[in-house]
């Protein structure tokens, strides 16, 4: 076998597949820094109906290197209530596409040059202060490393092609699509990431290692096996976060059975491309995938309304809906009546009241049942209590360049301070979110008084919140003070289970981690309430 022995093979593959892994994720991260929250952007802007999903799709896909992190992107944005499940279909499609680039990349076979591409990024981070700089260089080193792991790849599986044992296994393949589709999912399964998968079936086909009737159910075992890692992330998502990674995973299934039925006529296609185009080994997997992704796309894009009523039957249950965009923000007041954006705003504003006020009783769900539903529902909100904040604000931005009179400005700068006090509440609830998963993770428990007392100052806690929207929305001065009185109650509650607890310590009855919790839950909810008490002062003061 060339003078390696199996030991050989077996540390350079792995070792090279590790390089390859750790630069194609090296490389993804850097992209994914450089661009911020623009992905997400693209994501939650341009997604209006299917199609414009697949273009967002191909797009994000391809400047993030890895149609799995689009792929969690989008079942995350389900999550939130960012996407409808028809609007995710296309994405996770074009998504599909957008990952052909990958082993195109590959394709262009440049070994070569790969540790040069290192060194540059190296020199990039290392000798650089400047955050985009050094992403760049993260990048740039990624990209090197990848085809640094590619070429180390080549050489490792070079003496397969001698091989007797391995030589068998691919007539059987030949002979068995099933099986070299099988082979495909399970090794993208274990390496978690298709373009790794492409990326070791090229240097196999460069190598003479395998032929190209046997590579091309590898190739749609790949697409099949790259499905885990939306389904991982829907894990104890939402019903429609679920619905989007079953849909994906039915897409890639379908289209991987086609093709192992039309497996011959499609190889003859790709060896005509081969030949027409002088077309290199790597290259020529890199246009099949490419070919396969395209052509699975446009069979099977007009049936995207059927696969989404299909995932509703095969994954029950009611969705969670959080409106996350906002309703009231109508452009067009801005310039023709800026008194009506302003109202518009304080409509806008009150709805991410609601969403506040629901997720501080998910939040109290979570703390009573510890089931992660309610968790990931409250982060939910959370996020569109963020988003609402930022389109809140930039709308009334744009408002305050205008010419408005005085008692519209009031209200402008009334609406802006309750807005920030909002998100603050939602930062709040987060915090404590995070305190329980913390709880649960170290198996930390709280006793049955110092649970009562949770409950009850939770309860005060969204009575307050819920009456000072009320009072909000109203205008009533009257249910304001009502709320400045129940904050006082808060604090003096806060107070109170801060003593209790001291003295359930001091006698032994809970643990400190337990206590330190404790005490760090009470003091959100009373920050939560001296932000209630600032939306209800709002109120107070413009009666005065």
């Amino acid at each position: 076998m060339d003078g390696l022995s199996v030991q050989d093979i077996v540390f350079q593959f792995i070792g090279g597949l590790a390089i390859f892994l750790f630069g194609l994720k090296y490389m993804s991260d850097g992209l994914q820094r450089s661009a911020g929250d623009k992905l997400r952007d693209i994501l939650d802007r341009f997604t209006t109906n299917p199609f414009m999903g697949l273009l967002a799709g191909i797009i994000v896909t391809v400047l993030l290197q890895s149609s799995s992190a689009t792929t969690v992107l989008v079942v995350g944005l389900v999550n939130a209530g960012f996407m409808t499940l028809r609007q995710s279909i296309g994405v996770i499609i074009g998504a599909n596409i957008g990952t052909t680039v990958t082993a195109f990349i590959i394709g262009i076979d440049i070994e070569a040059y790969a540790l040069p591409i290192m060194a540059v990024g190296t020199f990039l981070l290392f000798f650089f202060k400047n955050k985009k700089v050094t992403y760049f260089g993260q990048t740039v080193f990624g990209f090197g490393a990848l085809f640094y792991g590619l070429s180390l790849m080549g050489e490792g599986v070079s003496p397969l092609e001698n091989l007797q044992a391995f030589e068998d296994l691919t007539v059987t393949m030949s002979d068995i699509p099933i099986l070299g589709t099988a082979i495909g999912a399970i090794f993208t399964v274990s390496v978690q990431s298709s373009s790794a998968a492409i990326g070791v079936l090229q240097s196999l086909y460069a190598e003479n290692a395998i032929e190209l009737d046997a590579a091309l159910p590898v190739l749609f075992g790949d697409n099949i096996g790259t499905t885990i890692t939306a389904v991982f992330a829907a894990i104890g998502s939402s019903v429609a976060a679920k619905r989007a990674a079953a849909s994906h995973v039915i897409f890639n299934v379908v289209g991987a059975t086609l093709f192992i039925i039309l497996l011959a006529p499609f190889t003859a296609l790709v060896e005509w491309l081969a030949t027409s185009l002088s077309l290199g080994p790597k290259m020529t997997i890199a246009f099949a995938h490419g070919t396969f992704n395209l052509t699975n796309t446009i069979i099977q894009f007009p049936f995207i309304g059927f696969i989404a009523f299909l995932v509703t039957k095969i994954v029950p249950g009611e969705e969670t809906m959080v409106d996350a965009k906002p309703q009231h923000l109508d452009p067009i007041f801005l310039s023709q009546s800026p008194s009506m954006a302003i109202y518009q705003a304080k409509s806008e504003s009150l709805h991410m009241g609601q969403l506040a006020i629901k997720g501080l009783e998910q939040t109290r769900e979570y703390l009573n049942t510890n089931q992660s539903k309610h968790s990931e529902i409250a982060y939910s909100f959370e996020d569109a209590i963020n988003n609402l904040d930022k389109k809140i604000t930039n709308y009334l931005t744009q408002v305050s360049s205008e010419d408005i009179n005085e008692a519209d400005s009031a209200t402008h700068s009334s609406v802006v301070d309750i807005v920030r006090d909002i998100e603050r509440i939602g930062d709040h609830f987060e915090n404590i979110i995070e305190l329980n998963e913390y709880r649960i993770a170290n198996k930390v428990n709280l006793t049955e008084q110092a649970n009562e007392d949770l409950n009850e100052m939770f309860d005060l806690t969204i009575d307050t919140v819920q009456k000072a929207m009320q009072a909000y929305e109203t205008d009533d001065a009257e249910l304001a003070r009502n709320v400045m009185r129940k904050e006082n109650e808060i604090d003096e509650m806060e107070r109170t289970y801060r003593k209790k607890h001291i003295m359930r310590l001091n006698e032994g009855k809970c643990t400190g981690t337990a206590g330190i919790i404790f005490v760090d839950i009470i003091s959100n909810l009373e920050r939560i309430g001296d932000h209630a008490l600032n939306i209800a002062q709002e109120v107070d003061q413009d009666k005065e």
